[in-house]
């Protein structure tokens, strides 16, 4: 088994990271590259979150058979009047046996550099110039590189000022000699340091919004108040959204007419074109005139720089308009569900019935262990304790993390809840404990933390939004925030533990992953100072959160947040209330209409069957007859057409399922008269030629 839960877990976290990807980004229609740099971010941080309890667990196994190999037996055994004893060294065959998910020696060091490395190059090289060139509005690679280029100068710029001052300080400073390595380390806590600063503020939101939000999920009608707050709000951004869409097809009009088809920018038109829905391509295609030249001396032109500005406004508009479309329907159907969970509380017959069904069709395995009366018992009886004892359960781990961050500088006595645990199972070896208490500890903070990230929302610039709706430029930028929040959540973990020398000041072997951040005594004011005492303020962000300080702020400020005792908050409940009456009106009408057409068809669809089989039967002779040649042709050719006549009006009335409305334009006394046209199922007539009177005969 040596090394194969190392492979195990990177594919279980490479398959994590598609799936988690695919849920917020679009395979088919993003950029290939922000997809793979995307994909490569979130892998590396997960990875470090999963791999890193093997590192402990391979380290507690080095000391002890280090600890084994370097102590021995007294001399003299047999001496009698000695006080002194040698403590029993653990033995090698009995306590230090190899836990089943060693690593062996020199792989973590090289595995941990290389994933290190690769996530700091992307979240501060290359992360940030891919997010520049996705949202360039260039129509060539090389523009939009220069774009990048140019919109990250002062990014690259700041960090090669401040890098080349510090030098410049150590060469003239005659007392300060540092090596490479030292300077490694230097660059290492610095990112450390902005990403702890970062890493507090998310996890003290995180340690009591969780909780919080399964506690309140349990409460009756709480849900279905805030979805109905939500809807108010999409709404507005929903009519933003289409407001602006409308204004920027405007501009992509003009321009359309203006530049013709023999212009030189008619290229970038055209790409701009391309990316507006097909609704406006049709319109814009149906008003132009190619066959119009235009005349450089009379009529003004855009500029190539405008049309860069209007491609990505177009790029950013019609973005915005879908994720606003599919996150309405989503929260229809969600708002929906909630309804039908209120009203199935009170069924006597324990039977949950569904306002609307789903228009996917389930599969025969949940249709059978997943029935109504499964889902009632669910829903309405077992999910709200559910949520109840996993807030209870959530709450009590955010209250070990607080704790455990405030003492986790005592060594003497041991004050670290984490490092208390840990240090039981180290004592008696129980390698499976050790990884399971790693790992259910850092992947808590890891939840608190990226909950957060996949939570927030600044304006319209950072937004994660689900069911493929994320734009380029959010996926990157969370791509960012894994890999700069990561290695100091890690390292806060192993701290929170006592597996950091630097924090336990004992002189243990220390693991993988904090030899290759190298000594902090290089920077001793940040390890003894920054890293330990800046985490307690994560007790006032709790509290913060706790008495909603931030979403009190906000509202103030004029963005709208879900509050129960606030006038602004009941006046968009019931704004959402009514909106989501009115779809519902609108949907059941759909259901009604399509259900009559679904019944009539099964009503008359075989007579109407049965009427077209006998009318071919009958025309069969009478094409026969037809061709013979009859002298009394002219005498039965209107009795054929009566006959016919009447057999038509009678298939006709099968045809049209129900009853439709008709255009007053084309309305007329006898719709079946082949003067006037011949009536068509839906409510309208096609025209007909007079020489096409017989073709049914």
């Amino acid at each position: 088994m040596s090394g194969a839960a190392l492979g195990l877990e990177i594919v279980f976290v490479f398959f994590l990271a598609l799936f988690l990807l695919h849920r917020y980004g679009d395979f088919k229609k993003q950029h290939r590259l922000v997809i793979i740099g995307t994909l490569l971010a979130w892998y590396l941080c997960f990875l470090i979150i999963f791999i890193l309890p093997l590192d402990v667990s391979t380290t507690i196994y080095n000391r002890c058979k280090h600890a084994a190999a370097n102590s021995s037996p007294p001399e003299n055994s047999n001496t009698s009047g000695s006080f002194a004893t040698a403590t029993p060294a653990p033995s090698s065959q009995h306590l230090c046996f190899k836990p089943w998910s060693y690593i062996p020696d020199g792989i973590m060091p090289v595995f941990w550099r290389v994933v290190y490395w690769t996530s700091q190059f992307l979240t501060w090289i290359l992360l940030p110039f891919m997010q520049s060139y996705a949202r360039s509005g260039g129509f060539s690679i090389t523009g939009k590189i220069k774009t990048a280029l140019i919109e990250n100068a002062i990014y690259y710029g700041t960090y090669l000022l401040i890098f080349g001052a510090f030098l410049i300080y150590v060469a003239v400073n005659p007392h300060l000699h540092l090596e490479w390595n030292q300077l490694q380390t230097i660059g290492i806590a610095a990112a450390n340091t902005w990403g702890l600063f970062l890493l507090v503020l998310l996890l003290g939101y995180g340690l009591v919004e969780i909780p919080r939000s399964y506690w309140n999920g349990a409460k009756k009608g709480y849900l279905l108040m805030k979805t109905y707050f939500k809807a108010a709000k999409l709404m507005t951004e929903k009519a933003d959204a289409e407001e602006n869409l409308e204004d920027i097809m405007e501009e992509v009009r003009k321009v359309n007419e203006s530049i013709k088809y023999n212009h030189p920018l008619r290229k970038c038109v055209d790409t701009i074109l391309k990316k507006c829905p097909t609704e406006y391509q049709e319109k814009m295609g149906r008003n132009m005139d190619d066959y119009e030249d235009f005349d450089e001396k009379h009529n003004t032109y855009p500029s190539e720089k405008s049309l860069v500005k209007l491609h990505k406004q177009v790029i950013y508009s019609v973005q915005r308009h879908r994720r606003t479309q599919v996150q309405w329907q989503i929260l229809l159907d969600q708002a929906f569900y909630l309804e039908d969970v209120a009203k199935n509380e009170a069924s006597v017959a324990h039977q949950f019935v569904h306002t609307f069904q789903s228009p996917e069709p389930e599969n025969r395995l949940t249709q059978y262990f997943y029935n109504p009366t499964v889902e009632w018992y669910w829903e309405c009886l077992l999910r709200p304790w559910f949520h109840r004892i996993l807030a209870v359960i959530l709450s009590i781990f955010s209250v070990i993390v607080v704790w455990s961050e405030c003492t986790f500088f005592s060594t003497r006595p041991v004050l670290s809840l984490f490092a208390v645990f840990i240090q039981l199972a180290e004592n008696t070896y129980n390698y499976i404990y050790i990884e399971i208490a790693c790992f259910l500890s850092i992947f808590f903070l890891s939840i608190c933390v990226y909950s957060t990230v996949f939570r927030i929302r600044v304006f319209n610039y950072y937004y994660l939004a689900s069911h493929h709706q994320t734009d380029a430029y959010s996926l990157l930028f969370s791509g960012m925030l894994f890999c700069r929040l990561t290695p100091p959540l890690c390292l806060n973990f192993l701290g929170l533990t006592h597996m950091d020398s630097s924090i336990s000041h004992q002189n243990t072997q220390p693991t993988a992953y904090t030899s290759i951040m190298g000594s902090m005594k290089v920077l001793s004011f940040i390890a003894d100072g920054f890293y330990i005492y800046y985490p307690m303020l994560v007790v006032i962000l709790c509290i913060a959160t706790y008495f909603s300080l931030g979403t009190r702020c906000l509202n103030l400020l004029g963005f709208q947040q879900f509050m129960g005792d606030n006038d602004m908050t009941s006046d968009l409940v019931d704004e959402g209330k009514e909106l989501i009456r009115r779809e519902k009106r609108k949907r059941q009408r759909q259901e009604e209409g399509e259900n009559r057409r679904r019944e009539w068809k099964e009503r008359y669809g075989q007579n109407r069957e049965d009427s077209t089989r006998n009318r071919n039967v009958h025309t069969n002779p009478k094409e026969s007859n037809f061709s013979d040649v009859n002298p009394n042709r002219s005498a039965s050719k209107y009795t054929r057409g009566n006959n016919n006549r009447t057999e038509r009006d009678r298939i006709e009335l099968l045809q049209d399922p129900e009853p439709m409305d008709f255009n007053a334009d084309t309305f007329t006394d006898d719709p079946l008269d082949p003067e006037s046209g011949r009536y068509q199922p839906g409510g309208r007539y096609l025209s007909m030629s007079r020489s096409r009177i017989f073709d049914d005969v």
